[in-house]
């Protein structure tokens, strides 16, 4: 037997988790790039040896698809769009999580949450991510080479203009600058275009 349980954050709530969110990035400020990423790939290793919640995990391969976005040499994000995607990841390099991590089955239920309004935060690049990885299997399929093989190539690097283009538009209209920040927390998740395309990632659902 199972049961759906839905809750809601309020302002209050989300303040709560915006000041841990902030702590964090101060505390890894001094981290490299590596070391974020690092701190994040750790967390998903951990979550992977301990009983989780479906919709945990869910979120969490959201945060690998983050990691992937920074990772990823075919992608190779410009350096300002990459430092946005980093400081989402910063949380993780927090050792004082609002729920510690080794808390049977809720554990990771506040890293869920940062996930989901970093989601918000980055549906833009996170939708041109997804896009990008759907285009570079579906043209590796048809000439015969495998998506795990390619780094930057000049029919890629096309497709891929594109949608960082798009993808700073479309940011900037709806948070005004192209670089700008916004808590996110009133957008829609974008889960509409989400594929799961091969991307370099870390996370396993069995």
């Amino acid at each position: 037997m199972s049961i759906t349980l839905n809750f809601e954050l309020n302002d209050q709530d989300l303040a709560h988790f915006k000041e841990a969110a902030e702590r964090s990035r101060k505390a890894a400020e001094s981290k490299s790039a590596e070391e974020i990423v690092d701190c994040a790939v750790t967390m998903l290793a951990d979550a992977q040896k301990v009983r989780i919640p479906d919709f945990i995990k869910e979120r969490l391969l959201r945060l690998d698809d983050m990691i992937a976005m920074v990772r990823d040499v075919g992608w190779s994000l410009p350096e300002e769009d990459k430092q946005r995607v980093l400081s989402a990841l910063m949380y993780f390099c927090d050792p004082d999580d609002v729920i510690p991590d080794n808390v049977e089955v809720l554990g990771f239920l506040d890293d869920a949450v940062m996930i989901e309004l970093s989601v918000r935060e980055l549906k833009h690049e996170l939708a041109a991510y997804d896009d990008f990885c759907e285009y570079r299997s579906s043209e590796a399929n048809r000439r015969g080479v495998e998506p795990s093989t390619l780094g930057r190539t000049d029919w890629l690097d096309g497709r891929r203009e594109e949608l960082i283009e798009r993808m700073h538009q479309r940011r900037e209209r709806d948070f005004g600058t192209g670089y700008g920040s916004s808590s996110g927390y009133a957008a829609a998740a974008g889960r509409d275009s989400y594929v799961r395309s091969w991307r370099p990632g870390v996370f396993k659902v069995s």
